[in-house]
């Protein structure tokens, strides 16, 4: 049983779980079933199917914290419970730690082996990002929990290196049982074929333009001001050959509101809200992106997404510093730049180092010296190993 945080349409679903879903079904029996909950806002009538009918999707209707939540939580726990012994699970595995408080409750109730994968600080980094107080109750509740499934798991499935430190460090984790996963990515979907697709080109008006493109949120743990005083520095230094190409699901008046703010002229962001299928060929339109990861403690132990889908593209990366693995990777590759501080003299620096790989390569030359980096950090081999490792002979 796979148990989620997150509404089975997002993303984090869909291109960060159900992929790890079916290499997990791959390396199980022949016959197996994986059930996945996931948290809607309108639940689905009955469990569905996933695309696999051995994946078989448990949508609950989310309720946010209060008696509504409780209530949800309540018969919630009793129909896993309920499916865990119809159906005779022998693994509660959970994606990141606030799911990992479910698995474990459930995992400590029915005497079942739990794994935690993308295992990573929630707690601290919620405090980190300004979203709670260090002696709030959500704070002690899910670092204690923390705790507790790092005792309890089975095996542990950080989402970077320096992970292996910080639970020692934190949970007095000194078990050797934790593997290394970062967030993996299809090189097919992502690949030289999605590059500067021409009808796009000239139906956005990028022909011929500095394209920086940033897929994601603002705001909780990415930088908003910041990044749109980055894009402003960006403009001053390019003119209006420089545009910016925003794929968020914040809706445009949200985008113009900050751009407007920052002293950007109307027509250098260009904001779009596309389906995950069609993102490849949007991204390809980039010269360089950014990742505006805010630059907290536990960000180290982090793994960006969108890093291992630019990289397959051969897109140049600008990235705030001390993130994941990925900063190191990239200052030691000189295949973008690293964002030391959060000024304007820092914000020139990365663009003149991105302007100089601009310049000395061609788009071809590009991606031949940054893909490697996806096949070498962000191949779904890498993941398909550990789950093989794990329940290779289950």
């Amino acid at each position: 049983m796979i148990i989620t945080y997150w509404s089975y349409t997002d993303a984090l679903i869909q291109t960060y779980t159900l992929p790890y879903a079916r290499l997990i079904l791959k390396a199980l029996p022949a016959g197996s079933k994986i059930f996945l909950l996931t948290l809607d806002k309108d639940a689905f009538a009955k469990e569905q199917m996933t695309g696999d009918e051995s994946i078989i999707n448990i949508s609950v209707a989310y309720q946010s914290f209060g008696i509504g939540g409780i209530l949800m939580w309540m018969k919630t726990m009793l129909k896993l419970l309920g499916i865990i012994r119809r159906e005779k699970i022998s693994t509660v595995h959970a994606w990141c730690t606030p799911a990992g408080m479910i698995a474990y409750i459930l995992a400590m109730l029915t005497r079942r082996e739990l794994i935690i994968d993308s295992y990573e600080p929630h707690a601290e980094a919620m405090v980190e990002n300004g979203t709670w107080k260090k002696d709030s109750f959500a704070f002690k509740l899910l670092f204690r929990f923390e705790k507790l499934q790092s005792r309890k798991a089975k095996y542990l499935i950080a989402a970077a290196s320096g992970m292996k430190e910080y639970a020692k460090e934190k949970y007095n984790h000194t078990k050797d049982n934790m593997f290394v996963k970062p967030a993996c990515v299809d090189l097919d979907l992502f690949s030289y074929g999605n590059v500067k697709n021409k009808k796009l080109l000239k139906e956005l008006n990028l022909a011929d333009k500095i394209v920086c493109v940033y897929a994601g949120k603002f705001g909780g743990i990415y930088l908003e001001d910041e990044v749109f005083s980055f894009f402003k520095t960006a403009e001053t230094y390019w003119g209006d050959r420089f545009k910016v190409l925003v794929l968020s699901s914040h809706s445009s008046s949200e985008i113009s509101k900050v751009a407007t703010k920052a002293h950007l002229k109307e027509d250098t962001v260009i904001h779009r809200y596309v389906s995950h299928h069609q993102i490849p060929d949007y991204m390809g339109l980039a010269d360089f992106a950014i990742t505006p990861v805010k630059s907290v403690p536990s960000k180290r132990f982090c793994s960006p997404i969108k890093d291992g889908e630019y990289w397959a593209l051969g897109i140049p990366v600008v990235i705030t510093k001390n993130i994941s693995d990925d900063s190191e990777i990239i200052a030691k590759s000189e295949t973008g730049s690293v964002i030391e501080n959060m000024n304007e003299e820092s914000y020139l620096k990365s663009i003149q180092e991105i302007d100089m790989l601009l310049q000395n390569n061609s788009r071809e030359q590009l991606y031949n010296k940054i893909r490697p980096l996806s096949e070498k950090y962000r191949n779904f081999e890498i993941a398909n190993k550990i789950y093989r490792s794990i329940y290779g002979n289950a």
